[in-house]
């Protein structure tokens, strides 16, 4: 498995830039997965590898799929290695050169809760290029829009991301300047390890944007939205990032998820859910309690239905779904049922769980989401005695409070 430390530590050491690494290996052995190699197992049973600067992502991913531990890493014709250190995967993490005392605390203070965060690996002027392997719609007959769930096959480079990350995508062309098109960014709707489990694919939730002209009053369709709707198996897409650090899920297997989403705002809480209940991982056992309050048009636009409706029977103590579906249920003052009147009405119980430290609350929509939920909870906060937007300023101090709105 591809290791994040190995890649920050040496993509931030530029004086590496063309030099070759000799690997020292231990673990594997001559079989019918690696019977071919073209270097020899010593008795010892350490191998050596010689690898060039920028092959080293890849061929440690090599040595991971064959078995092997990489116990040291040195410039080749020298003799101090540098600094390689076991992680929980077992994988092998480069350690960056000494840096001075102020640069070392600035460091760590930056990164101690979120030094495996991949972030930037591909830039908009240097995009990935991957293939679309599926694209399927996720509205039902009778729903609005069109929105599709996209797959993108990303094996051939060294894009990894977290849940709670997005993408940029670049669509083809150019605007009407004649210029390139700018990158939009998607959250990302999978796991870390991608729909088919195997860390080569990437997904996104997709909406086609549409609106009416206000001069011309003609109907415009989104330039990036079109694009990706209309993608076929085999298609390229150009990939940036992944970026973004604000939506991350704890680490903490008994964390309380308040989930707050509208429409394709469910991408990072597909990715999230996922994780927790489809995917069964060492590393990961969700014990806590993930609540989804889900606002959508009609019952037609509830997008992964079947999948949710099947995780809450599946684990009802740990999973709970609420939509709020406006254009067919009303709210108790007779008009159309929003995501802040599902809050409203939940109130109490959300405030009590935001008390615990072990709870979170994500917003992933439309604009507006967080006036929304203000209006919802701020009532009953005030009941408390407690000032909202001070409440609010105590959960993004302890980084309880997650947003992410378009």
């Amino acid at each position: 498995m591809y290791n994040p430390g190995l890649a920050a530590a040496l993509a931030n050491t530029t004086e590496y830039g063309n030099r070759l690494f000799v690997y020292e290996v231990v673990g594997l052995s001559q079989n019918t997965k690696n019977d071919n190699l073209d270097y020899p197992i010593r008795n010892s049973g350490s191998v050596f590898i010689t690898v060039p600067y920028q092959r080293m992502n890849q061929e440690m991913r090599r040595i991971n799929a064959m078995g092997g531990r990489i116990v040291s890493i040195k410039p080749l014709n020298a003799d101090t290695p540098l600094k390689v250190t076991p992680t929980r995967q077992s994988q092998a993490e480069v350690s960056q050169p000494p840096v001075s005392k102020t640069q070392e605390v600035k460091t760590k203070s930056m990164t101690e809760t979120k030094v495996q965060v991949p972030v930037n690996i591909y830039r908009p002027n240097n995009p990935y290029i991957g293939k679309c392997v599926e694209n399927y719609p996720l509205v039902a007959e009778g729903g609005s829009g069109i929105v599709q769930h996209l797959t993108f096959d990303i094996s051939g480079g060294d894009l990894q991301y977290v849940e709670g990350q997005s993408i940029g995508i670049i669509p083809p062309g150019t605007d009407e300047n004649g210029k390139p098109y700018k990158v939009r960014l998607y959250s990302i709707a999978s796991t870390r390890h991608g729909d088919m489990k195997d860390n080569k694919t990437v997904s996104l939730c997709v909406r086609q944007l549409e609106y009416e002209h206000p001069e011309t009053k003609q109907t415009v369709y989104g330039v990036c939205s079109t694009h990706l709707c209309f993608l076929k198996p085999g298609d390229d897409v150009a990939i940036s990032g992944p970026v973004g650090k604000e939506m991350l899920l704890p680490d903490d297997e008994d964390a309380t998820i308040i989930m707050l989403a509208t429409g394709t705002g469910i991408a990072p809480f597909r990715a999230f859910l996922w994780r927790m209940f489809k995917e069964q991982h060492e590393d990961y056992k969700f014990k806590g309690l993930a609540w989804l309050i889900f606002g959508v048009p009609f019952t037609a636009n509830i997008l992964y239905k079947d999948h949710l409706e099947q995780m809450v029977a599946d684990y009802p103590e740990n999973f709970r779904l609420t939509n709020a579906i406006s254009r067919e249920e009303k709210n108790k003052d007779g008009g159309r049922m929003y995501i802040q009147h599902r809050v409203a009405e939940h109130a109490e119980e959300l405030w009590g769980m935001l008390q615990n430290p072990k709870t979170h609350l994500y917003m992933c929509g439309l604009k507006g989401m967080e006036s929304g939920i203000e209006e919802g909870l701020s009532p009953f906060a005030k009941e408390q005695g407690v000032e909202w937007s001070d409440f609010v300023k105590t959960l993004k101090k302890e980084h309880r409070w997650h947003v992410e709105v378009y």
